[in-house]
C-alpha cells in the first residue's frame, strides 16, 4: 500500500486543527489482560480534522486529489484514536495471550451521517514489512492506507476500527501470526471488542455504534477480512455484509501455485513471514531454517520481518534476495513433466522469480512438489474437485490447507473485489476459486449472497453497476503506462504498481456495496 503516495501531515500545532491528542481526557487503565479488553479508556487522540481541512489536505497533493476522485469529498470530519487492547497470539501448545494497537477513527461533524448512531467498518491491512507501522499515526506521512481508509470510510460516516496486527507497533507479540486464519480473526474480533467500549467515551462522544458491521481488507488484509467473517459467523456473532479484497483465500491452491513456478511479485517477502507464522504457531514447519532456507539466508531468516529496518536497506545487505525465489536449475529428474515443472517457466514475469542467489533450497522445493503431485490441490495445477488436499504430507501445505479457506459458507452477503491482471496476488487462483467453491462445491442459501469484481474487466455499458471503478482504473492504469514511456517500460510499470492501483477502486466499490444495507 506504501506506493499510494499520500500526504496527510496533521501535527498537533497547527491551527485548523479541531483538536489534538493532547486534549483527551484522563483514562483510566485496565490491568485485566483477557482478550477484548481496552487498556486505556478513552483511548488516546493523536489528531482532529473537520471535513474541510481534510478534503483541502488532500487536494493540496497531486495523488491526494486523485484519491478524492474515487472517494469523493469528505462528509464528516475525523478523530484518530490510538487504542491499545489484549488478544491472543498463537503457539504450538495454544493461545497466549499479546497486547495489540489499532486505529479507531470516529466520523465527526453536524451531518446526521456524521454523528449519533453510525455503521462501524472493521479493516484488515496488507503486507507490511515496517514492525512500527501504526495505522491511528495519520501524523506519520508513510501511513498511505491509514489515509485511505480514513478518506474512503471514516470521513462517509463509517467508524472504522483498524487494528495494526498483533506483532507490529508497540504489540508484545514475539511475531506476527501472518495469514494465521484462527490467529488474526481472533486479533480483529477483540479489537472490534475493545473499539465498542470505547465509543461514547471518545472525544467525539456523540458517534456511537448503530448495530451494523461491516468487514473489509486488502491483500493479506482481504484474507483476514474473510478469515474474520468466518470466525464470526461461527461464533454466532452478527456480521452485516464483508467485502475481501484481492486476498490469497485459497491459500493451498495458491501456494503450489508458486511452488510450481508461477512466482508472485512479493515471493521472497511473503515466503520468511510465512514459514516464521506456521512455524512459531505449530512447531513443524522445518527442524532447521537450513531444512527449507540456502545458507545465505537460513542464518537470519526467522523472525526477520516484520522490521523496523526498511526492506530494501534488507536487501541491499543480503537478507534477502528481492525476487529470485527458486534456483535456475536445469533439471533432469529422469521424468520430462516433472522437469518441465520445475524448470525456469517460459511467461517472463514468473521466470523473474528464478535465479544463482535463490532463497528456497532445490531440494525442499522438490519435496514440496512430489507431495503436491501426490496430494493435490482440488484447484491447482487441474480444477478437479476444488477442495485442498484431504492428506497432504508437507508440513507447509498442511499449514496452507488448515488456514485454507475454502472451508465455510456465508450466511451474510460477501463481494470479493480484486484485478485479473495481479501479479501479488492471482485473481484466477483465489478470487475465482472462492467463486467457483461457492458456486458448485458449497453453494449458499442464496446465490445472491457472493458477488465477484474485477475491476480490470470490460465495461458493460452505461449501466454497469461498477463504471466508476472499472472506468478509473483503466485510466490510470494508462496514466501510469503514459509516464513510463508506454512499450515495455509502460508495461513494467503497470505490473510493479498494479496491486496497489487496485485498492482504492475496489475499496470505493466496496463502500458502493456497503452502502446497499
Amino acid at each position: 500500500m506504501k506506493t499510494i503516495a499520500l500526504r496527510i501531515v496533521l501535527l498537533c500545532t497547527v491551527a485548523v486543527l479541531t483538536a489534538c491528542g493532547s486534549d483527551t481526557p484522563t483514562s483510566t487503565v485496565d490491568t485485566d489482560i483477557s482478550r477484548g479488553t481496552l487498556v486505556d479508556n478513552p483511548p488516546f487522540r493523536i489528531a482532529s480534522v473537520d471535513a474541510a481541512t481534510l478534503g483541502a489536505q488532500l487536494g493540496a497533493s497531486p495523488s491526494g486529489a486523485q484519491l478524492l476522485q474515487v472517494t469523493g469529498p469528505p462528509a464528516c470530519g475525523v478523530d484518530f484514536n490510538y487504542m491499545h487492547y489484549w488478544t491472543v497470539n498463537a503457539s504450538p501448545t495454544g493461545d497466549v495471550a499479546a497486547s495489540g494497537s489499532a486505529a479507531l477513527m470516529v466520523p465527526t461533524g453536524a451531518s446526521p451521517n456524521c454523528s449519533g448512531p453510525r455503521p462501524i467498518l472493521l479493516y484488515a491491512h496488507g503486507t507490511q514489512t515496517d514492525k512500527s507501522a501504526n495505522l491511528a499515526d495519520i501524523t506519520d506521512p508513510n501511513n498511505s492506507e491509514g489515509a485511505l481508509i480514513a478518506a474512503m470510510f471514516a470521513a462517509q460516516g463509517y467508524i472504522v476500527v483498524a487494528p495494526n496486527y498483533v506483532g507490529y507497533d508497540t504489540s508484545n507479540g514475539r511475531f506476527h501470526p501472518y495469514l494465521n486464519a484462527d490467529a488474526q480473526s481472533k486479533d480483529m474480533i477483540d479489537a472490534l471488542t475493545a473499539a465498542r467500549k470505547a465509543l461514547g467515551k471518545v472525544l467525539a462522544n456523540t458517534t456511537t455504534d448503530n448495530g451494523k458491521l461491516f468487514i473489509t481488507g486488502y491483500s493479506q488484509g482481504g484474507f483476514v477480512a474473510m478469515a474474520t467473517h468466518k470466525a464470526m459467523q461461527a461464533a454466532g456473532q452478527p456480521v452485516t455484509a464483508s467485502a475481501p479484497m484481492s486476498g490469497p483465500y485459497a491459500l493451498e491452491a495458491f501456494g503450489d501455485a508458486v511452488f510450481f513456478g508461477n512466482v508472485d511479485l512479493g515471493s521472497t517477502i511473503f515466503t520468511p513471514l510465512l514459514t516464521t507464522s506456521f512455524q512459531r504457531s505449530y512447531g513443524n514447519i522445518y527442524a532447521t531454517t537450513s531444512d527449507v532456507f540456502e545458507d545465505a539466508y537460513a542464518g537470519s531468516i526467522e523472525g526477520l520481518l516484520p522490521n523496523a529496518v526498511p526492506i530494501d536497506q534488507l536487501i541491499g545487505s543480503g537478507k534477502l534476495p528481492q525476487l529470485q525465489l527458486f534456483h535456475d536449475t536445469v533439471w533432469a529428474t529422469g521424468s520430462a513433466q516433472l522437469n518441465a515443472t520445475l524448470n525456469v517457466p517460459a511467461n517472463p514475469l514468473f521466470a523473474l522469480g528464478f535465479g544463482p542467489a535463490n532463497l528456497v533450497k532445490d531440494t525442499y522445493r522438490l519435496a514440496y512438489i512430489m507431495d503436491a503431485l501426490a496430494n493435490p490441490d482440488g484447484a491447482v495445477p487441474t480444477q478437479t474437485n476444488l477442495l485442498p488436499a484431504a492428506a497432504p504430507g508437507s508440513t507447509l501445505r498442511q499449514a496452507f490447507a488448515l488456514n485454507d479457506l475454502r472451508s465455510w459458507v456465508p450466511t451474510s452477503p460477501v463481494f470479493m473485489c480484486g484485478g485479473e491482471n495481479d501479479p501479488v496476488v492471482f485473481f484466477s487462483v483465489n478470487t475465482q476459486v472462492m467463486q467457483a467453491f461457492w458456486t458448485y462445491v458449497a453453494p449458499p442459501a442464496s446465490p445472491l449472497l457472493v458477488s465477484v469484481l474485477d475491476v480490470d474487466s470490460a465495461i458493460t455499458g452505461p449501466d454497469d453497476p461498477f463504471l466508476l471503478a472499472k472506468g478509473g482504473f483503466a485510466q490510470t492504469e494508462a496514466a501510469i503506462d503514459a509516464a513510463a514511456g508506454g512499450g515495455a517500460a509502460g508495461l513494467q510499470a503497470r505490473t510493479q504498481t498494479y496491486h496497489t492501483t487496485v485498492a482504492p477502486f475496489c475499496s470505493a466499490a466496496a463502500r458502493g456495496f456497503f452502502s446497499q444495507f
